[in-house]
């Protein structure tokens, strides 16, 4: 879906759908859909909101013909809700829905109001962005294997958004938010695409390869051997059961100016987990192929930074396997050295995303970072904490943790703090070694969190546990059913705000 800027009146611009909007509590529309309004000899007011009763709710939406009385075949009314409540991330929420709704209505053209730029009084560049994001999530549709039916041509999609604004003033603002918008849009579908790829199609390689495409970074591909030499015995443990050959990822962008901060992003990589010879029972296995989404939001994230061209310089590192419960699978008992020299005794194999990290993190204590974010699916403790609606975060640095709930709020996300006490240590205790890769049943969230900051040595780190918010059952405020993206728009906020 292409966005533009439209410099026209909302009366005179063509298009399948013309969206405008309308508050809660307004009889009498102002604004461009009071234009409108009038426009259809105020059908709006005297028939759709005196004898329908639309009330403007937020995402309430009512459909009506301009019987040719504009160039727009069709106007789509949507409710912003309680203007004192009104907010941006509302209108991305509602440009995801109308967008839907429109391509219910098989719109191939839709032009669209600047939400929240009049009497919510939110700057034009801030409207423009979230209708960007909001309407390319909402456009989105994961239908590469589906086969078309009988007479069907081509993918159903809405092709040209335009936003309109006649004032000159707020033209260059929108077009700036537009970009921002689209490119961070683009980075979550990438996230997205990724994780409702099946396993057999996404593997270790095909991550590589992936990461390799993407312009404008430098990337190197760690082999079996490489890490071999490295001492990577964690994350080798894991990768040993699978046929499939283990890949470490290490992606680097680079400013062309002063390097403000060094960051890392790292990403777990499990493109498949079985939970090794620890297996999964069958219905926990089932959506496994995402418990690569940590990568896949590393992968959205790198892949748009040569376009929106931070001051900091940002790793993204994934190693990058299967954890699978093959004849040469690591076991209950086994004794692992990671990099930075510590032991680790596996108490459980389904607990392998920890092991992955512990030398992934020492590789990126390597690279000289002045912090350290990293995101996976790590714990089901983190879903039954949290469910669907906010990520688990916790760290070492809480200025770090603070500016990541902030960027996420931003992004239409929510990160909620966990702690990391002290006392969770005593849950990894081994008899045998340093440490236990997994403890009891009880705060798994935390002492997993706990187990990876054995090894960021001190380093500001954060801990991102997208379990439950990788892949949704229900729709969730913009976002619909199925793979979301996580972590992608709230790190990319947080890198711009460096």
């Amino acid at each position: 879906m292409k966005i533009k800027l439209k410099k026209a009146s909302l009366t005179e611009v063509s298009c399948d759908v013309l969206i405008v909007n309308l508050f809660e509590k307004v009889k009498i529309p102002g604004g461009g859909t009071g234009a409108v309004d009038k426009a259809l000899d105020n059908l709006i007011s005297s028939y759709v909101i005196k004898k329908e009763g639309f009330k403007g709710k937020l995402n309430e939406i009512y459909i009506l013909p301009t019987h040719g009385k504009i160039p727009a075949d069709k106007i789509l009314l949507v409710g912003l809700g309680k203007s004192e409540e009104f907010e941006p991330g509302k209108i991305r929420e509602v440009s995801s829905k109308v967008i839907r709704k429109a391509l219910s209505l098989n719109a191939k053209t839709v032009c669209t109001i600047l939400h929240g730029a009049g009497t919510a009084g939110i700057n034009p560049f801030e409207c423009a962005q979230m209708i960007a994001e909001g309407s390319i999530i909402g456009n989105y549709d994961f239908d590469k294997y589906k086969t078309k039916k009988d007479g069907e041509k081509g993918k159903k999609e809405i092709q040209t958004l335009e936003i309109v604004e006649l004032d000159q003033a707020k033209q260059a603002d929108v077009k700036k938010g537009i970009e921002r918008g689209s490119i961070i849009a683009r980075a979550t579908n990438r996230a997205r695409s990724l994780v409702y790829e099946p396993a057999c199609e996404v593997t270790p390689a095909k991550l590589a390869e992936t990461a390799l495409s993407i312009e404008g970074l430098e990337c190197k591909i760690l082999e079996k051997e490489d890490v071999e030499k490295m001492g990577m015995q964690a994350y080798l443990a894991v990768s040993q059961g699978s046929s499939e050959p283990l890949k470490f990822i290490h992606m680097k962008y680079t400013p062309s100016g002063k390097i403000r901060k060094k960051l890392a992003i790292i990403g777990k990589g499990i493109t498949f987990d079985s939970g090794g010879l620890d297996l999964k029972p069958a219905s926990a296995m089932r959506m496994m192929k995402g418990d690569m989404s940590g990568s896949a939001a590393t992968i959205g994230i790198m892949s748009v930074l040569a376009e929106l061209k931070p001051g900091a310089e940002i790793h993204g590192i994934i190693a990058a396997c299967e954890n699978m419960p093959g004849s040469k699978a690591y076991k209950p008992g086994d004794v692992l050295k990671a990099m930075n020299g510590k032991t680790i005794e596996v108490d459980n194999t389904d607990a392998e995303g920890r092991l992955t990290f512990a030398d992934a993190i020492h590789y990126a204590l390597e690279q000289d970072v002045d912090e350290i974010i990293d995101i996976a699916t790590l714990t089901g403790a983190c879903v039954v904490a949290l469910g669907q609606l906010a990520a688990g975060i916790m760290g070492n640095n809480q200025k770090l943790i603070n500016a990541l709930i902030d960027s996420a709020e931003k992004g239409g996300e929510r990160f909620w703090q966990l702690p990391l006490y002290e006392e969770y240590k005593d849950d990894i205790k081994s008899d045998i070694a340093d440490m236990k890769n997994a403890g009891s049943r009880y705060a798994g969230a935390s002492t997993a969190g706990i187990f990876l900051k054995e090894f960021v040595n001190g380093k500001k780190w954060a801990h991102i546990d997208i379990a439950g918010t990788a892949y949704i059952d229900r729709e969730i405020k913009e976002m619909p059913k199925g793979a979301t993206g996580a972590g992608v728009r709230a790190i990319l906020n947080y890198i711009l705000s460096l």
